[in-house]
């Protein structure tokens, strides 16, 4: 399968072109994954077709490049203010449980949690028919493209935040095109790290929980995501693995299609607008925190999975204390 990287090559950031196993190789013409996607999308090709009228230069040692932190984000945009940052959530069988048990204190026990009933419903009308628009899955926004950080990188949490936590999981990225079409250009593992102890206090926190940082893994994976995908996420203290635990995801695995996840992101106009990008994280069900795991700064975050070939690892950092001042004009 097709996989495009940023990497830093000589010094400069360029793209790379690669097929999963061996060197890659540099895509001469284009600086950024994103002049890439703009060239294809007005040539009228796909990036594979595209690529091939290119010429590619110098083999890149892709394992050597990750070990050296040379390899960014797949994607960026020149203005990250026009890279929008979101999700959706209890999409994929099982993500109901540890979202249940975090709000059933809180309600009846005969009675259903708003979370289960928002699981249920995509388990029952997620999956439409061709044709047909599903039901509307759960959706958070978690910022811009300064939220996002390379495979490497720290994730850092704010001084107020009650808790750091990974979510491991799959994003599709998308560049809206110039008549504003959404154009997917792939698929990358993802951390949708978040704050599930402010998310536990009350569930209308939540969209507090999902304003933090996020990580996306070095490939962007072209074309078709396959229907089953099992990974691995662990969490490292020092030398020892604190956690360890099988994810799942593809749509073998999820209640809503990715169609019908996509859908109801970019039925909105104003995500249509020409130029932007997108990054739509899918969802999980595999959490540390729902192993009371409690996470502390200086804990590694590592997610791995077929067909992806590279590991997304992140160190959790805090942020100092930044005072707030309003003052009136």
């Amino acid at each position: 399968m097709l996989r495009l990287l940023q990497v830093i090559v000589g010094g400069q950031p360029r793209v790379v072109v690669w097929h999963g196993e061996g060197a890659g190789q540099v895509v001469e013409g284009v600086q950024s994954t994103y002049e890439l996607a703009q060239k294809a999308i007005a040539a009228g090709k796909g990036f594979a077709d595209y690529i091939a009228t290119l010429s590619l230069g110098e083999s890149v040692d892709l394992e050597k490049a990750a070990a050296e932190n040379r390899i960014g984000l797949p994607i960026s945009h020149p203005d990250p203010a026009h890279f929008i940052v979101a999700g959706t959530g209890l999409t994929h069988l099982g993500s109901a449980d540890g979202r249940d048990k975090m709000h059933k204190a809180a309600q009846s026990a005969e009675k259903p949690t708003d979370s289960m009933r928002m699981f249920l419903m995509g388990v029952e009308g997620g999956k439409p028919k061709a044709g047909e628009t599903g039901v509307q899955p759960e959706w958070f926004y978690k910022g811009d493209g300064t939220q996002l950080k390379a495979t490497g990188e720290d994730l850092v949490s704010p001084s107020f935040a009650l808790d750091g936590g990974e979510e491991p999981e799959l994003a599709g990225i998308y560049l809206v095109g110039a008549d504003g079409t959404p154009y997917r250009l792939g698929f990358c593992l993802a951390n949708e790290f978040s704050d599930h102890v402010t998310e536990k206090g009350n569930y209308l926190w939540l969209a507090h929980s999902k304003l933090r940082q996020a990580s996306l893994g070095p490939e962007l994976l072209v074309g078709e995501l396959p229907a089953h995908v099992e990974g691995t996420s662990r969490v490292r203290r020092g030398d020892k693995v604190i956690f360890e635990k099988p994810f799942l995801s593809g749509e073998a695995n999820m209640s809503h299609t990715i169609a019908n996840l996509e859908h109801h992101n970019f039925k909105y106009d104003l995500f249509r607008r020409p130029g932007d990008l997108h990054v739509h994280f899918f969802g999980t069900a595999t959490l540390s925190f729902s192993d009371n795991i409690k996470t502390e700064a200086g804990d590694v975050f590592e997610i791995s999975a077929a067909p992806f070939k590279l590991t997304l690892s992140n160190r959790l950092a805090v942020a100092a204390e930044t005072p707030v001042t309003i003052k009136v004009l």
